[in-house]
């Protein structure tokens, strides 16, 4: 019996499978607790007066860290719930800013499979976009991951 929002295993997939996860809006609650956990207390995050007068970004910007994190979890279920080993790798690159009320999804392409040496794993790598609300692609990054095959157990 097939477990609602289990992952995907590394040999059910194909370089060029595609997927797409629902929306999340960023709150300013979202941006207060992720600087707030962190310790990312730049003035750009914490000072609404200097934000004003010295940001070239208009609204309450969300640290890419935070939009990064955030993608992750949109893609734990359904895509590496129960079925992700490890996060090896990746490249990550800002395309540009997310403020309080931007909506992002994240939508990914596998580019890269293949086993390990160890049996019933593999290495898949994917090209993760994540995308606001106005179809701009706003982060970029491609991680690697061990990931469980489906003959593996525990």
């Amino acid at each position: 019996m097939k477990l609602l929002g289990q992952g995907l295993y590394w040999d059910e997939l194909k370089v060029g499978d595609q997927f797409k996860t629902f929306g999340r809006t960023i709150t300013e609650a979202d941006i207060i607790s992720f600087i707030n956990c962190t310790g990312f207390l730049e003035v750009l995050f914490t000072d609404a007066e200097f934000r004003e007068k010295h940001s070239a970004i208009a609204g309450r910007v969300a640290p890419a860290a935070l939009i990064y994190s955030m993608a992750e979890g949109l893609l734990m279920v359904g895509l590496i719930q129960g079925t992700g080993l490890a996060f090896l790798n990746m490249e990550l690159d800002v395309k540009g800013p997310v403020v309080a009320g931007d909506t992002v999804h994240v939508e990914v392409t596998v580019t890269e499979i293949r086993p390990t040496a160890k049996g019933g794993r593999g290495l898949v790598r994917t090209r993760n976009e994540i995308i606001n609300q106005r179809g701009e692609t706003v982060i970029v990054y491609t991680p690697l991951r061990l990931v469980k095959g489906s003959g593996a157990t525990g």
